[in-house]
Parts: structure tokens; C-alpha cells; sequence
């Protein structure tokens, strides 16, 4: 199975159905084991509901109902009667198929779905996304009024709740006397008297977003979202994943301590490296929600913030989990930033809090904040910003205990992302009107695009090591720039998706998350350093011609620098690259070096076709030469 977003599940005879969002329906004869596509005939790849009556399959899409007789093999529309083509749920009793759609609520078919009928009174949501049958009852899912019941073939239907924490129920199924009910964001809850009275079943789901379930024997299974296919043998007791090695590869959060590298995913908690990404374990005793938004160390304390939990500690590297909540009054929380003894967290809708005991007690910090919505912190001296989604960026020099808003210069967009470099501020930033990364020279006061190079402005993630800053994009991968922004170039080889969501850097290594392809690594010293190929100290300074050339999109630039003639200034060294008309486009090297031959690469993937030119500077000496780029 090419896809991990399962959306319907459907078991006939020895023949499992996966319908998933985007990559069409799957079959699998081995119990989840192998799975083989099969598309034909259904206009779209997103298959919202699966039935099976008889020999005849039926797919819900977006156009309707889909007939099957030959297990999937061809498909035909079936909609005469149908006012809704979104149909997004199925049940069978007998010869009566009802179909869920989104909404027109229910409706009823009695040959096949060569016709069909509305049966809706006492349905107060018309967004159904379940239905299941249990003897003469017939439940219904909804997205906001929960569940509901039928006793006459959806006649008439009553509201059946109690217990349900999550009235967003995404999926209903029957074992035996057992309702289960999977919510999205809730997880999985079960009813042994046809829905009277619910009980939450999570223990060992890493994903609390349920799209689908199904019945097969003694076996459950649960479709997540993003986080595949999960089996319980024990009517949910206890749950195990059935994805072939999938593991959830949505990571929001980085944080580092040692040699000990951590990442916050969506469905599966914490995840912590102890050989630099090599390989993972989960850490996530203790966590009541996988969601994990954000981490942080402050005194050797790790701080996980949890979407639908609030901040949790682990003084042990993550082997046990606490809950430190006392006065947090947001159950979102998306960032930290540390400052000595403080810890800040950014939540959203409840603005900024403080916790000068390790989390041991909360206070919210909003004076004078008036975006609540906090997306990104960062430190700078006593300086301490916020960046939220729908405000602007704010500035507290008092730990919080006042804002203020340090706008000018800034677009009315999403501020995604903050970080500090020297005297710098950098925002990232995204939006239609005028996204990507602004700078600040004076703590806001004032702020600067500094997009030049930067192929896409949708910016989700910066981080700094030393002059060197990244960026992470929607869809362009990293850039890197040298030069506070003046100039960016992609830094993208090796990886295969470039819709980067945070970057860290760890040790001697940048570390790059990615929507749905997991975490990549490169080593910095390929990023910023240069490579000294001879300590044998050369007579005079040399310049040599980049290899290859011409180049796409990486080359190879050498240098020679001799032994110190007195002057005091000879090691600083400067190799920068222009384009046809004397710009400069990037900054390879602007530091000391100890006399010795040197390799620097250069990759041109942000920049057009053409002819440019490369400058070393050293002391008195200037040597210039010519390369092209070809696209």
C-alpha cells in the first residue's frame, strides 16, 4: 500500500478492502500483509466508504455510489434517486443498503441501488460517516451530533451519547454484542448495550484520529489518519499496527540534548535518536496524546507540548512522561523558548505562558498580546518575541509581563517561524501577498524582505548555525543563506521531498522533517564548511577552475592560501560568487583559514542558466574567475 491516510475499510470473504484518500482502493488476500490496487472504473482515488452485500461490492466516492460484482476487478455507477453524490458511509441488512452521505443524511435502497430514497426524521446532523447494523438497529455517525439510533430501518432516529466524549465519530462497527465507535481526535470507544452507555478502548492506538473500522472474525481494525492500519484481537483492549514497517513520518518538533536527538510527530509522540537519526525509538510512557506540536530542554528537563494535553516533563531523556499543567489553561500548546530560569510556552487562542519551576506552575503572559494564537518563540538577549497567525509579531523586554507589536514592515500574513542570529531577528513567514523571511536589525523596530534567491516563500521552519541560516519551505526544500538573507540558495541534494515542515541542527549534522517522507539528514560540513584537501602550505595564493564546467547544479571551487607573510589580516579569506551583471548571489567563504589548499561546493540549484563568476579575496591578492551553469 502506497498510502498511510486509510479512510474505509471493507472485509469480503478472504479479501480485504483499504479505500484511502487520494491513492484509490486497495485489496489485500493476506490479512493486510500485501496489498494490489484496484481502480477501474471509479472516476476519482479517494474512496470514503466500502460495502459488501452478497457478491456485490460498493464503493462511496465523491460522484456517487460505485457497483462491483467481480471483487473490485471493474466498477459502475449506481446513483438514480441519490440527491447526494458524497457518499461517505454504508450499512447492509438483508436486501436494504443504506448509504451516509454529506449533507443529505440517509439514504435507503432496496434493489442494489437502482433507486433510492431519503430517510432522515429525527436526524439532526446531515453529515453521516458511519452507519453499522446490529440485528433491527440501525446507528448512524456523525460529525457533530455523534451517534444516533434507528429501530425501523431509519424511520425515525434518537441521539444515543453517553459516555461519547468526542461527538466527531468518524466510523461505527459490530463484533458480536460489541459497538465500537472510532472519533476523530478521541480515538476508539465501545458499547455493549447497542450505544446506551460508551467507554474509551486507546490503550497502545498512536493515533487517536480514526477514519475507519472493521470487523474480520476475532480481528479489529482501525484506519488512521497518517498513522495506517491498526489491529486489535482483543475488541480493542489493546492495539498493534499492521503498516509493514510504516511508522508516522509528520514531524513538528526537534529538540536536541547531547547526543541525544528527539522529534514530536503527529500520531506517534516522541521519537528519540541516540546515533544521530539512524534509527528511532518511541519515549512516549506517561503522554496521554500522540500529537506532540512542540519540545524543548530547559535544566536538563525535556517538555513536550501536546495537542489535547498541555505541557508534559521527563527528567529521564523521555523514558517517563509527567503532566505539568497547573494554571496552563490551553490545552494546545504549539512552542517554547527558553531563557535561563524561564520557560516560555506559545499556546493557541490563550496566547503566551510562564513557568520559572520547571513547569511546575504556569502563568499567562498576555499584556498588550493581542494575537493569541502563538505559532513561534524566540529568545534574543532580554529580548523575547512572539510570532502568531493571525497578529503580527510582538516583543516583550520584560519576560512577558508586557507586549508590544513589531509590525512595521510586515505583511498582514502567517508568521510561521523565528530565530536569532547575532544582532539579527529573522521571521519566516507564509502567505499570498508578500511571504517568505523578513530580517530585522533592531529588535523589530523596523522590519526587511529578504527573499533574493529564495524560490518559494512559503517558509515553515528556520534555524541557525553560526553565519549560516536555513530555511525549510512548502515545496522548495531548504536554502541557505551566508549572509543574513541577502542572498539564498537551495540546498537540496539528496532529498527527494522538498515540502520540509522544521530543520534542527544536532551536533555535526542538519536535520530535515518532511510531510509524509519522514527525517533526512545531511552532515553541515557538505552545507557551510570548507573542506581542507592539504595541510602542505603553497607558496603563493592560487585560484583554480571549478570542476565540473560547465555545471548542473553543484561544482567544485579550490584555493590555495600560503604561509603568513606578517601581515596581520592574511588568513581572512573571502570567496563569493556574482552573476553577469556583478551581483552577488552567495557567500562560500568569509572566515580565517590556516594556510593550506582548500575545496569548496557550490550548488546553483536556485539560480537560472548562465554565466557567473567566482572572486577570491585574501589580503592583497584578488583572483577572479568564469563558470556556467546549465539548467
Amino acid at each position: 500500500m502506497t498510502s498511510t491516510s486509510v479512510i474505509s475499510i471493507a472485509v469480503s470473504g478472504t479479501n480485504l478492502f483499504a479505500g484511502t484518500y487520494g491513492q484509490g482502493l486497495f485489496r489485500s488476500t493476506n490479512n493486510g500483509i500485501n496489498w494490489t490496487l484496484v481502480n477501474n472504473g471509479l472516476p476519482n482515488n479517494t474512496v470514503w466508504s466500502f460495502a459488501v452485500s452478497g457478491t456485490n461490492l460498493f464503493a462511496g466516492i465523491y460522484g456517487g455510489v460505485y457497483l462491483s460484482t467481480n471483487n473490485g476487478t471493474n466498477w459502475t455507477a449506481v446513483n438514480n434517486g441519490l440527491t447526494s453524490t458524497s457518499v461517505i458511509s454504508f450499512a447492509v441488512s438483508g436486501t436494504n443498503l443504506f448509504a451516509g452521505t454529506y449533507g443529505h443524511g440517509v439514504f435507503l435502497t432496496t434493489n442494489n441501488g437502482t433507486n433510492w430514497t431519503l430517510v432522515n426524521n429525527g436526524l439532526t446532523s446531515n453529515n453521516v460517516q458511519s452507519l453499522a447494523f446490529s440485528g433491527t438497529n440501525l446507528f448512524a455517525a456523525t460529525d457533530v451530533g455523534g451517534v444516533f439510533l434507528s429501530t425501523n430501518n431509519g424511520t425515525n432516529w434518537i441521539a444515543v451519547n453517553n459516555g461519547l466524549t468526542n461527538n466527531y465519530v468518524r466510523a461505527l462497527a459490530f463484533s458480536g454484542t460489541n459497538l465500537f465507535a472510532g472519533t476523530f481526535g478521541g480515538g476508539v470507544f465501545l458499547s455493549t448495550n447497542n450505544g446506551t452507555s460508551w467507554t474509551a478502548v486507546n490503550n497502545a492506538l498512536r493515533s487517536t484520529y480514526i477514519n475507519s473500522l472493521t470487523v474480520s472474525g476475532t480481528k479489529l481494525f482501525a484506519g488512521t489518519r497518517e498513522g495506517g492500519v491498526f489491529l486489535s484481537t482483543n475488541n480493542g483492549t489493546n492495539w498493534t499496527a499492521v503498516n509493514n514497517g510504516l511508522t508516522p513520518t509528520y514531524v513538528y518538533s526537534f529538540a536536541v540534548s547531547g547526543a541525544n536527538l528527539f522529534a514530536g510527530t503527529d500520531v506517534g509522540g516522541v521519537y528519540r535518536s541516540t546515533n544521530n537519526g539512524t534509527s528511532w525509538t518511541d519515549v512516549n510512557t506517561g503522554t496521554t496524546n500522540t500529537f506532540v506540536r512542540a519540545l524543548a530542554f530547559s535544566e536538563m528537563n525535556l517538555f513536550a507540548g501536546i495537542y489535547v494535553g498541555g505541557v508534559f516533563r521527563s527528567a529521564n531523556n523521555g523514558t517517563n512522561w509527567t503532566a505539568v499543567n497547573n494554571g496552563m489553561t490551553s490545552n494546545n500548546v504549539s512552542s517554547f523558548a527558553v531563557s535561563g530560569t524561564n520557560l516560555f510556552a506559545g499556546s493557541g487562542f490563550d496566547g503566551v505562558f510562564l513557568s520559572t519551576n520547571n513547569g511546575a506552575n504556569w502563568t499567562a503572559v498576555n499584556n498588550g498580546l493581542t494575537g493569541y494564537y502563538v505559532v513561534s518563540l524566540a529568545v534574543s538577549g532580554t529580548n523575547l518575541f512572539a510570532g502568531t497567525s493571525n497578529g503580527g509579531v510582538f516583543l516583550s523586554t520584560n519576560n512577558g509581563t508586557s507586549w508590544t507589536a513589531v509590525n512595521n514592515g510586515l505583511a498582514n500574513i502567517d508568521f510561521t517561524s523565528l530565530a536569532v542570529s547575532g544582532t539579527n531577528v529573522f521571521v519566516g513567514s507564509w502567505g499570498t501577498v508578500v511571504g517568505g523571511v523578513y530580517r530585522s536589525t533592531n529588535n523589530g523596530t523596523s522590519w526587511t524582505v529578504v527573499n533574493n534567491g529564495l524560490t518559494n516563500t512559503d517558509v515553515q521552519s528556520l534555524a541557525v548555525s553560526g553565519e549560516n541560516i536555513f530555511a525549510a519551505t512548502y515545496l522548495g526544500g531548504v536554502f541557505r543563506t551566508t549572509n543574513n538573507g541577502t542572498f539564498w540558495i537551495a540546498v537540496n541534494s539528496g532529498l527527494t521531498n522538498t515540502d520540509v515542515r522544521t530543520l534542527a541542527i544536532s551536533g555535526t549534522h542538519l536535520y530535515a522533517a518532511t510531510y509524509k517522507s519522514g527525517v533526512w539528514r545531511r552532515p553541515l560540513s557538505e552545507l557551510i564548511s570548507v573542506q581542507s584537501l592539504s595541510t602542505e602550505v603553497p607558496e603563493e595564493f592560487s585560484l583554480e577552475q571549478n570542476y565540473p564546467n560547465p555545471f548542473n547544479p553543484v561544482t567544485n571551487l579550490e584555493f590555495g592560501i600560503p604561509a603568513s607573510r606578517g601581515e596581520s589580516d592574511l588568513g581572512f579569506v573571502s570567496l563569493k560568487v556574482y552573476d553577469l551583471l556583478g551581483k552577488e548571489v552567495s557567500t562560500l567563504v568569509n572566515e580565517k583559514l590556516n594556510p593550506g589548499t582548500y575545496r569548496v561546493e557550490f550548488d546553483g540549484s536556485s539560480l537560472p542558466s548562465g554565466v557567473y563568476f567566482y572572486r577570491l579575496t585574501a589580503c592583497d591578492f584578488t583572483d577572479t574567475k568564469r563558470m556556467m551553469l546549465i539548467r
